[in-house]
């Protein structure tokens, strides 16, 4: 595992959803003065994407040098091909991730853009309209989507540069030569610097040196919580030893609060539910967020520890997909972000154990059965790896 490495003196800002993340990103890269990477796993051509990638343009237009990633499976294969006409035409560089399956399963589900070297943009917010479901079936949303963004001002942008120029040269092809002497540079960029707020670090998931970097970055802090961990996730399907981190964490007196989407895809509720019995047993607070698409991937521990970015809390973010997060370690930051959690939790549903406990026996037949068809699934995808 790679080391997590904090740098200071950074400034990181939370965006809340669409409405603050994309007027924040189009107007970074209308001030580009020379160069621009963005990778994202969706880029839709709707209302919101036309703005971003018009902005993509009009950067390329002045003589930016623009780079843009998308994956394959996530914009789908017609989209990709339209949003590469489209950008080629007018002199962005477009490369697309791990098409028709080539390279494996992996997917690259991160959302990262990074602007003149100076400032960076990393969360959970794809490049989609928000009122809109992004499952493939365009249904109209009962509210805004509700995901969390942040931009970065200060040292730490410096890794997430490097390693966005990493990722667009690996997609082109390198030499071993080549492979090498990024690997090395990777080695050495790592340590700590300085003391002054806000510490932050940048953490990714790929399959190489950083399978288990941000889940053992999770257990880490979930085992040093002494007061409370408050968590908000979508897609609620992690191995063992997530839950056990969860429920040893409530069992020790900490106030666990879990924060999971539902409604999206009926199956991934199955799965979820599965988990409920012994994590409200162990002491851990479930609250169903139902309002509209729960799309944030967030945690904030102990009012010091918090974290932002694209992994969700199953075995396709954790053991298979390419994923960046970012951890904060700032009381102000974690103030500001455990608020926006706490307003999703007053707007969410609480499970009680009592009512689990009488569902009828059918749902639990239902949910037994996802569950074994889930971890079966995995299992066999991540050669046995999704227990962890």
């Amino acid at each position: 595992m790679r080391p997590v490495n904090f740098t200071a003196h950074n400034h990181v800002t939370l965006l809340h959803g669409g409405a603050e993340f994309f007027p924040a990103l189009v107007a970074a890269i209308d001030a580009a003065s020379f160069e621009i990477y963005l990778e994202t796993y969706i880029f839709t051509l709707d209302l919101t994407g036309e703005a971003v990638k018009d902005a993509l343009l009009r950067a390329a237009g002045r003589g930016v040098m623009v780079n843009v990633i998308t994956d394959w499976l996530g914009t789908g294969h017609r989209q990709s091909v339209q949003l590469n006409e489209a950008l080629t035409d007018g002199g962005v560089n477009h490369r697309v991730f791990n098409s028709w399956f080539r390279r494996g399963l992996a997917r690259s589900h991160r959302k990262i853009c990074v602007v003149d070297r100076q400032v960076a943009f990393l969360g959970g917010l794809n490049i989609n309209h928000d009122t809109i479901s992004d499952d493939g079936f365009n249904q109209p949303l009962p509210a805004p989507r509700w995901d969390l963004a942040v931009c970065i001002r200060g040292p730490l942008v410096s890794s997430i540069y490097r390693d966005m120029q990493a990722q667009w040269h690996l997609l082109r092809g390198l030499s071993l030569r080549h492979r090498w002497e990024m690997f090395r540079e990777r080695r050495r960029s790592g340590h700590t610097v300085g003391e002054g707020p806000a510490l932050a670090a940048y953490v990714v998931r790929d399959n190489l040196r950083n399978r288990r970097t941000i889940q053992k970055t999770y257990l880490k802090a979930l085992g040093g919580a002494r007061k409370s961990a408050m968590l908000a996730n979508p897609y609620f399907a992690p191995g063992r030893k997530l839950r056990d981190g969860l429920a040893k964490a409530a069992a020790r007196g900490v106030h666990v609060t879990l924060l999971i989407g539902v409604g999206q895809f009926r199956i991934q509720d199955a799965v979820a539910h599965s988990f409920y019995p012994k994590l409200l047993k162990s002491g851990v607070r479930i609250v169903e967020y139902r309002k509209t698409q729960l799309h944030g991937k967030v945690a904030v521990i102990d009012d010091e520890w918090s974290t932002v970015g694209s992994s969700n809390w199953d075995g396709l973010s954790l053991l298979i997909n390419h994923e960046a997060n970012v951890v904060v370690k700032d009381a102000e930051f974690a103030c500001a972000l455990r608020g926006k959690i706490e307003e999703a939790v007053a707007e969410g549903v609480t499970v009680r154990l009592e009512d689990y406990v009488n569902i009828p026996w059918y749902e639990r037949v239902w949910y037994g059965a996802a569950s074994m068809l889930y971890k079966g699934i995995l299992r066999i995808v991540t050669l046995g790896r999704y227990t962890e």
